[in-house]
């Protein structure tokens, strides 16, 4: 058997890279095809949707039922000029038919440019694929992938209003044929794609044809099991096993996030073993190649990052970060946008976090990068273990003098990086990069965070132990109630001891603010450090 590769640039071939059987992953668009239906297939950066398309491409043109082209926007990012736009969407469509795998699609390429309304922005693309649908013998069904591409300013309406009316007549006359059905594909709903778009009745019913199946269809991550499918692959054609608790560390990594699945069994199989398959993978693999991955920052998160500075989505973050409701007005728009980003995912309770922990992980360090870069490097030179505990209190004490000192420029450190504000969650990244800083071997520093929760925590592993840290602002909490909370985290985590750091930002004395107190609580020993 041939051996594949786990692909993590572009789309996947089947001679080439393994794959799970992406026509599976949407089996609904043959029907909505059938049915003469306009409609939507959105999803996250690199989940697998040019994939989709090229496959589905060859399918329907193998089937023969009707033609199928495939038509990439990709061309059009960037241009406003609603004229130029239109253009070069007719130039992409002229391209997509002269690269066809199909010769009577091919032959149709580059011999519209002289017909009646073809320098009429508002008509040039309706009267393109009138008369392509006129000339075939059979019906055509177009997918317009990198949709998103399309301006949000005047192209889009532009391009939606020709839609729109081939879209309602086209059944009622034989002269009047377009394509049979039209599938916008990119990362967002068709709902955001008018969002932007003013005055309100410019947009009204321009959609209209893409409302059905609520609005579009959506690529959805892997499954363990389909992770395990996929993997499964390798190890049928190589002997490699992956063990089982590599796979559950993929998920745990990934949460089935297709690009960032490949990516981990790559850097594992490739720039780890170097291609030995005779060492089995374990989740220690995982971990490591998870651990490269988010220092790497490879292309796919990078992306990822640029989002964040999206004035919509530092809304939706500011209370992904700080773990409450945010303050500022947050509509279902900006959320939504930002699940069709990738950038979160919906608690069962509806409220947002993270997509997974590599972009968890990546987030939080894109934020403390550069505080730890400006901390005194004598932090990581302390002895804060003694190989078998971590001295929690003794790191908590040096924090407390370190933010005295230093209380003032720290926040400084926050402006340059990823334009997001914060409030309780500031101090909560400031402790954390302290002690990222200070705990640089043999112990991991992480924050939880979700919106709306109300809490938010440090979890330091060491020697298999959690070491849980909640951070509060004086002004926000009641103690007994941040006691409460600390120890049902304890209750979960199996753990019989745990640290509160109470920051209070008003003006009292520090001699005031810097304290230590034990507390027992419901037979939890919990260390209240003031700061």
């Amino acid at each position: 058997m041939t051996i594949k590769s786990f692909n993590t640039a572009g789309p996947c071939f089947p001679s080439v890279h393994y794959l799970l059987p992406p026509l599976e992953r949407l089996s609904e668009v043959v029907a909505l095809i059938d049915g003469n239906y306009y409609f939507v297939i959105h999803s996250p950066r690199q989940s697998g949707k040019t994939t989709y398309l090229n496959l589905l491409t060859h399918e329907i043109n193998t089937k023969g039922d009707y033609y199928a082209l495939y038509c990439s926007l990709e061309l059009l990012d960037g241009i406003h000029d609603d004229y130029k736009s239109m253009k070069r969407l007719v130039s992409s469509i002229n391209v997509a038919l002269s690269s066809s795998e199909l010769q009577i699609l091919n032959e149709k390429a580059y011999t519209y440019d002289k017909l009646p309304g073809m320098d009429d922005e508002s008509s040039m693309v309706q009267v393109l694929l009138n008369r392509l649908c006129r000339e075939l013998d059979k019906k055509l069904v177009m997918f317009f992938d990198e949709a998103d591409c399309l301006s949000y300013e005047a192209p889009l309406i532009t391009f939606l209003r020709q839609i729109r009316r081939a879209y309602n007549v086209r059944l009622s006359n034989p002269v009047n044929k377009f394509p049979h059905s039209i599938v916008l594909v990119g990362m967002r709903d068709i709902r955001d794609y008018l969002f932007r778009i003013r005055p309100d009745e410019e947009s009204r019913g321009l959609a209209s044809p893409f409302n059905i199946k609520k609005d579009s269809l959506t690529l959805n991550n892997f499954t363990t099991e389909e992770i395990e499918a996929l993997y499964l692959q390798h190890t049928e054609a190589s002997g490699q096993v992956f063990e089982k608790t590599a796979i559950d560390r993929a998920w745990y990594w990934s949460e089935g996030q297709p690009w960032l699945v490949n990516a981990l069994a790559y850097e594992v199989i490739v720039n780890n073993l170097k291609n030995n398959f005779a060492i089995p993978i374990t989740a220690l693999h995982i971990n490591n190649a998870a651990e490269t991955l988010i220092k790497r920052r490879d292309t796919h998160i990078d992306s990822l990052l640029e989002k964040l500075t999206e004035p919509r989505v530092i809304k939706v973050m500011d209370a992904v970060f700080a773990g409450t409701k945010s303050s500022a007005p947050l509509n279902d728009d900006d959320r939504k946008y930002c699940v069709d980003l990738g950038i979160v995912v919906r608690n069962d309770n509806q409220s947002l976090r993270p997509a997974n922990q590599i972009y968890k992980e990546v987030m939080s360090r894109v934020i403390t990068d550069q505080i730890q870069y400006a901390l005194d490097d004598n932090i990581a030179k302390k002895q804060w273990t003694d190989g078998k505990v971590l001295f929690v209190n003794d790191l908590l004490s040096s924090f407390q003098q370190f933010y005295r000192k230093n209380s003032e420029s720290f926040p400084k450190h926050f402006k340059n990086l990823v334009a997001l504000k914060f409030d309780e969650a500031t101090f909560s990244f400031m402790l954390l990069s302290y002690f990222q800083k200070a705990v640089n071997s043999g112990a991991t520093v992480h924050r939880e965070y979700a919106e709306g929760r109300g809490l938010v925590d440090l979890v330091a592993i060491y020697q298999g132990r959690e070491y849980l840290i909640e951070v509060k602002l004086q002004e926000n909490s009641k103690l007994d109630e941040s006691l409460e909370q600390l120890a049902g985290y304890l209750e979960r985590a199996g753990e019989e001891e745990g640290w509160l750091v109470i920051f209070d930002p008003s003006g009292k004395l520090w001699n005031d603010k810097l304290y230590y107190d034990k507390k027992i609580y419901k037979n939890y020993t919990i260390h209240v450090f003031g700061c």
